[in-house]
């Protein structure tokens, strides 16, 4: 399975709207019951924060990102989709709200997301390994590949684009060279891809 990766939260000051210091305080306490995996709990105090301070986006992405954490993802679309009309210049924001519309199906609305998130920020590795797997997901695989290829260029130890791309040349027949990218991966410390070595590769 393809590997598509999630922003994390986001701190308070990545966008500069000021508000009551109680909102703060929910807010921080959301994020650390979602670093304890407590996401209904954080999307409780996120809430709590929106109501104080309505107009602030990064709460909207980090509540996104705990309902996409539970599979709500078209909830998680909704609250991106919020942050975005309060702060149309963060990159996770469209790169997130991607992996819910890819989550769904919806593959081209994704690759506009992602296209976005890169088109802000250029060097948004996870952005271009997050497009490569919905073009994979409409049998683009060598729009695909190259968008992998791009991911480890920026980051030559990106163990998800590795791997992403190894299961994309084994589907065009690349045996060799997908071999060795399931090999780096490995190297990297994803067990699953020797396993994929095993099946596909001897």
């Amino acid at each position: 399975m393809l590997r598509i990766i999630l922003a994390t939260f986001i701190t308070l000051v990545s966008v500069s709207i000021c508000y009551g210091q109680t909102a703060e305080e929910y807010s921080k306490r959301g994020a650390s019951k979602a670093d304890l995996g407590d996401y209904r709990g954080a999307i409780a105090d996120i809430s709590k924060a929106i109501d104080l301070g309505p107009s602030h986006a990064g709460n909207y992405h980090n509540r996104g990102i705990a309902k996409a954490a539970l599979e709500d993802h078209r909830g998680a679309i909704a609250d991106f989709s919020k942050a975005i009309e309060l702060y149309a210049r963060d990159a996770d924001f469209y790169n997130n709200r991607g992996v819910s519309k890819s989550k769904l199906g919806d593959h081209r609305g994704a690759i506009a997301d992602y296209s976005k998130a890169i088109e802000l920020y250029p060097s948004h590795t996870d952005a271009y390994n997050n497009r490569g797997n919905s073009k994979g997901g409409l049998e683009d695989h060598r729009g695909a590949i190259a968008d992998y290829s791009k991911a480890i260029e920026l980051n030559a130890s990106n163990v998800n684009a590795y791997y992403n791309r190894g299961c994309s040349k084994l589907i065009l027949g690349q045996k060799d060279s997908g071999c060795l990218d399931l090999s780096k991966a490995g190297e990297l410390g994803d067990e699953d891809a020797y396993e994929l070595i095993r099946e596909y590769c001897n």
